[in-house]
């Protein structure tokens, strides 16, 4: 829980800059959480992408990075001003978009790509989410909010009706996907489940011989699907056009090299994180035939619609572009 207690002082700290009035043009700080879900934002932190198409729109970048976990802390530093873009999963998009409505007015302003999120078990008699009982804990990285959370509502929608879409909500607990990881290779806590995100499910497929997959996201939402995105309030769009612009070119062009040169995006993941991923297995998650790159996003509405439909969110979106900034990089979107 240290790594929780990190991130509140991080946040508070800060929510102290918060404070002081508007920036200029030319700044921007982006608070992104951990795995390869990640990858666009950490190819163009190695390659400072967003710094080289600044000076393209003639303006110098100046780029902060923050390291947060779950939606609950990234949705708290952005509506405190303490961030501008912050990267985090569809379901606190979503519960930012609702509750903004009419003030903050947050939208989506690109998808990090699409990748498989996989429920893990240790627990034997566990062979599908029908089989979890009082004793088993689910580890995300933030409960009902998270996008792991609201697929585990749907799952749970679907297994039970939509009446008993929080059967699961007790058996979940937050906890950060390094942590949860640890736990659940150990083997020695309460946690026996997980529901993780590129690469840390696959460090704990090849760390414990008892886990195993018990939902694969794309099973809920009806294929692949952009489940972590970036977003950001009006006010910030509309008042660095050059920034948000270079901001979105440089996110194409960290996922043109991570399609084409999953060895040099690899490289990058590595150099930014500074972690011990054995660099074979991460080639091999981000090579993933499931995985996608690409900015725009891809088969959003089907969670959005849920969340609506059951009560989770007010507003009930028409559209992927009623939660998306419109730009042209986003046109094929989803």
């Amino acid at each position: 829980m240290k790594r929780l207690t990190k991130f509140a002082a991080v946040l508070a700290a800060l929510s102290l800059l918060a404070s002081a009035s508007a920036h200029a043009e030319g700044r921007i700080r982006i608070a992104e959480q951990f795995g390869v879900v990640y990858l666009l934002l950490n190819v163009a932190q190695d390659g400072k992408l967003i710094e080289k198409h600044g000076k393209r729109q003639g303006v110098d970048i100046d780029v902060d990075w923050i390291k947060l976990s779950g939606g609950a802390a990234t949705n708290d530093a952005l509506l405190s001003n303490s961030v501008d873009v912050v990267g985090a999963g569809l379901g606190p998009l979503l519960t930012a978009w609702d509750r903004t409505a009419g003030k903050q007015n947050v939208r989506a302003v690109a998808s990090l790509g699409s990748f498989p999120y996989y429920l893990i078990s240790t627990n034997p008699a566990v062979k599908s989410i029908a089989d979890f009982g009082p004793k088993d804990r689910i580890a995300l990285p933030a409960v009902t909010v998270s996008v792991q959370a609201r697929i585990l509502q749907m799952a749970a929608a679907r297994q039970w009706g939509d009446a008993q879409f929080r059967k699961l909500d007790p058996l979940t607990q937050a906890l950060p996907h390094p942590d949860a990881t640890a736990a659940v290779i150990a083997g020695k806590t309460e946690i026996n489940a997980h529901f993780a995100n590129p690469p840390f499910q696959e460090q704990e497929l090849a760390g414990n011989p008892n886990a195993k997959i018990v939902l694969d996201s794309y099973q809920v939402l009806g294929g692949p699907s952009s489940a972590t995105v970036l977003y950001a309030t009006e006010k910030w769009v509309k008042e660095n056009p050059k920034t948000y612009r270079a901001f979105l070119d440089a996110l194409v062009e960290a996922a043109q090299l991570a399609s084409t040169n999953p060895e040099a995006a690899a490289d990058a993941y590595l150099r930014v994180n500074k972690n011990s991923i054995d660099r074979a297995l991460l080639i091999k998650v981000i090579k993933n035939p499931k995985v996608q790159f690409s900015v725009a996003p891809q088969n959003t509405l089907g969670l959005a619609q849920f969340l609506h439909q059951v009560g989770a969110i007010r507003k009930k979106p028409e559209s992927w572009r009623d939660y998306f900034f419109a730009h042209p990089a986003l046109a094929k979107g989803s």
